[in-house]
């Protein structure tokens, strides 16, 4: 019987898009926030928003690799602005907020249809939930909870930022499940990815994962397809098909 659902955040509750400006756009700005530090870039944003393109993925492929969130000053200054050489303790002081606006400024983020409703529906039928997500900044997560207004029911929240660990690692979801109280057999896991959602899951041996599909990541998953890749119990369009499978598994 499944009892507590586990949540992914970005492409699970909110859709994410990148447009083609946007980089760019906060390229400047990230120019003018560090100014305010009195961090100077001799860069225009044209050629910052390429820099940080590529070394943005650049620390993902490392971090999906080695399954390691870094904290949030080392991953701007080893990484994201690793040609200006600032320095760990200059950026310290700004680099959470450097995180948030990278994923809040930088893409649009469109929560998901009915995500309200999906949610308390759920609450509805008794189902605890939390969310473990991988992310570089340690306030985002909340931040989208309370403007989702879905933050009261969502008893756990677990980020790689936090815990150091990302997915699909299962110590994270096991930190999770540990916080709640609650076994593997029980939980569920919803996700957009195989990747890390999907084979997060089953590595950690949860009762069912639930896979939203999503277009927009098939490129990150293209090395996990074929008949031995890891399978989501259930694939989905729309989040809010969910409680129909929620309920069947609850009442197993």
């Amino acid at each position: 019987m499944i009892t507590t659902v586990l949540f992914d955040l970005g492409g699970t509750l909110h859709s994410v898009i990148k447009k083609p400006d946007s980089m760019q756009r906060f390229a400047a700005r990230l120019i003018a926030r560090l100014s305010d530090y009195g961090i100077i870039l001799d860069v225009s944003p044209e050629a910052l928003a390429v820099s940080l393109h590529e070394n943005g993925e650049a620390y993902k492929h490392e971090s999906e690799r080695t399954r390691r969130e870094l904290p949030s000053a080392v991953i701007w200054n080893d990484w994201y602005l690793k040609e200006f050489h600032i320095g760990e303790q200059r950026l310290e002081p700004i680099a959470e907020e450097l995180s948030f606006l990278y994923d809040y400024d930088r893409l649009t983020l469109m929560r998901k249809p009915r995500l309200s409703e999906t949610i308390e529906a759920l609450h509805g039928m008794g189902i605890r939930m939390g969310i473990v997500s991988n992310i570089i900044s340690t306030s985002l997560v909340p931040h989208m909870l309370n403007e989702y207004g879905i933050a009261r029911y969502m008893e756990c929240i677990v980020m790689s930022s936090e815990v150091g660990i990302r997915k699909p690692d299962p110590r994270i979801f096991e930190i999770a499940m540990q916080k709640m109280g609650v076994c593997a057999e029980e939980t569920c896991y919803v996700g957009d990815t195989i990747s890390r959602d999907v084979l997060g899951a089953r590595n950690a041996n949860l009762g069912a994962v639930v896979r939203i599909n999503n277009p927009s990541i098939a490129h990150r998953d293209a090395a996990f397809r074929g008949p031995d890749a890891p399978e989501a119990d259930f694939v989905i369009s729309e989040l809010y098909e969910l409680p129909d499978i929620i309920r069947t598994l609850h009442k197993v």
